[in-house]
Order: structure tokens, then sequence, then C-alpha cells
């Protein structure tokens, strides 16, 4: 399970979001359901990803965040001359961080 735990540490300052956010583009992408989150069913290529935290909702025993990412799908036989094709892909997860562990759950979120 994927932790956000200097991401916590800001909590709820105003650096939080920030953190997040570099936190998230920095973790080994295979930590995040992105596969989920292809849309022509491709893969999910080497490429950076980029993440904006959409909304920050405080919960009893969490912190839940809508985040957006920003990412590159390799598309397999798209009957065009450049086949593979990378596509910008763009999806939406929630996170929810435990507060004491910093641990995290992360759903992807039907568009």
């Amino acid at each position: 399970m994927i932790k956000f735990s200097q991401s916590l540490q800001h909590y709820p300052s105003d650096d939080f979001k920030l953190v997040l956010k570099n936190e998230i583009e920095a973790c080994d992408k295979k930590l995040l359901p992105l596969e989920k989150g292809t849309v022509q069913g491709g893969y999910v290529s080497d490429e950076p990803i980029t993440a904006t935290v959409l909304r920050v909702t405080d919960q009893t025993d969490s912190v839940q965040v809508l985040v957006g990412i920003f990412f590159t799908e390799i598309v397999i036989c798209c009957g065009c001359g450049d086949d593979p094709m990378p596509a910008n892909t763009y999806c939406e997860m929630r996170l929810d961080i435990d507060k004491q562990t910093a641990e995290t759950k992360i759903k992807i979120i039907p568009q």
C-alpha cells in the first residue's frame, strides 16, 4: 500500500496540496491504478505524470482528496501509421489518506 507521509505532515497547512502533488508525481506509477484510467484500451507509458489536486475533504479518520492525473497511454492497433501511438489521457482518482499511518486507499472515479 502506498503512503503519502510527507503530505500528511503538512496537513492541514496551505502547503498540503503542493506537497501531495509532488509526492504523487514522484511515486512509483505502478502503485497508482492508472491502468484502470485508460480510455482507449492501451497501457500506461513510462512517461512522467502530472497531478492536480481538485478537492480536499477532512474526514474523521482520513483526508479525502480528489486528484486529476494526466498521463500518456500507449494505444496499440489503432490503424494508423504510427502504431503504437501515444495518447494524452486524463483520469480522476480519490485518495483516502489515513491520518494516523498515511496509508492511502486509491479509487479511480469513472468518467
